[in-house]
C-alpha cells in the first residue's frame, strides 16, 4: 500500500473518535499542564519553558518533530494556526521530544532549517530528555494539547480529520478549539485520536 494510501485510511478513521479518548493516552480533561518548568533549547538558541510562553488567552503545545510524513502533511496548518493564533494571545510552543540517533532528521540543525523554511513564528524546541513528551503522556506526532485561560486542558488530538488533503477537511478540530478559548466558550469535540508516528523517545539515564 501507497504511504499517501495509507494516511487517507488511517486519517479518515478520525471522524469515528471524535468526542473520544485518544487511546487512552495523554492527560485527563481539565488537568494542568505538566513540565511547565523544564527549560529547552529553541530553534534561536534560548532556552525557555511552557511557562514562558504562555498566553494571555491559552496555551497550545504541540508535540510534533521533522520526518514524520504525518507532520509533513499537517505542517503547513500547524504553522498556519500556530503564526495566526500567537498573535491573537494564544501562547504556542511546538516541542520535539524524537531522538536523532534513531532518526537523524529531527536533529536540532534540521529543526533550525524546518522552523525557517517554514515560516515559524513560535517556539520549536528539542524535549532533550523527552520528559515533558512523557509528562503529558504524549505518543504521537503530531498531538497537540490546549490549555484555556485558567490552565486547564480543553482540547487533545488531532489538528482535523484529513492529513493527505487540506481541501478535504470537514472537521477543523484543533482550529474549533482555538476559537472557542479565544471566545471563552466551551470546546465542543474536546478530545479526538492523535495520528501519526510513534514518538521515538530518548533513552533514560
Amino acid at each position: 500500500m501507497k504511504a499517501t494510501t495509507k494516511l487517507a485510511a488511517l486519517a479518515a478513521g478520525l471522524a469515528l473518535v471524535a468526542g473520544t479518548a485518544g487511546a487512552g493516552n495523554g492527560l485527563s480533561m481539565g488537568a494542568k499542564a505538566p513540565a511547565t518548568d523544564v527549560r529547552m533549547k529553541s530553534v534561536d538558541g534560548k532556552e525557555i519553558s511552557i511557562t514562558d510562553v504562555r498566553g494571555a488567552k491559552g496555551t497550545l503545545v504541540i508535540f510534533t518533530c521533522n520526518a514524520c510524513p504525518y507532520v509533513k502533511g499537517w505542517e503547513s496548518r500547524i504553522v498556519e494556526l500556530g503564526n495566526t493564533y500567537a498573535a491573537k494571545g494564544i501562547g504556542v510552543i511546538a516541542i520535539n521530544a524524537n531522538d536523532p540517533k534513531v532518526v537523524a532528521d529531527d536533529g536540532y540543525e534540521q529543526m533550525v532549517g524546518r522552523a525557517k523554511e517554514r515560516g515559524m513564528r513560535f517556539p520549536y524546541v528539542v524535549d532533550a530528555t523527552s520528559q515533558v513528551a512523557r509528562a503529558f503522556g504524549a505518543t504521537r506526532t503530531p498531538e497537540a494539547f490546549l490549555f484555556d485561560v485558567q490552565g486547564a486542558l480543553v482540547y487533545h488530538g488531532a489538528v482535523d480529520d484529513n492529513v493527505e488533503s487540506p481541501e478535504k477537511v470537514s472537521q477543523t478540530y484543533l482550529k474549533n478549539a482555538l476559537e472557542a478559548v479565544l471566545t471563552g466558550k466551551d470546546v465542543a469535540v474536546k478530545e479526538t485520536k492523535a495520528i501519526g508516528c510513534g514518538i521515538k523517545f530518548r533513552q533514560q539515564a
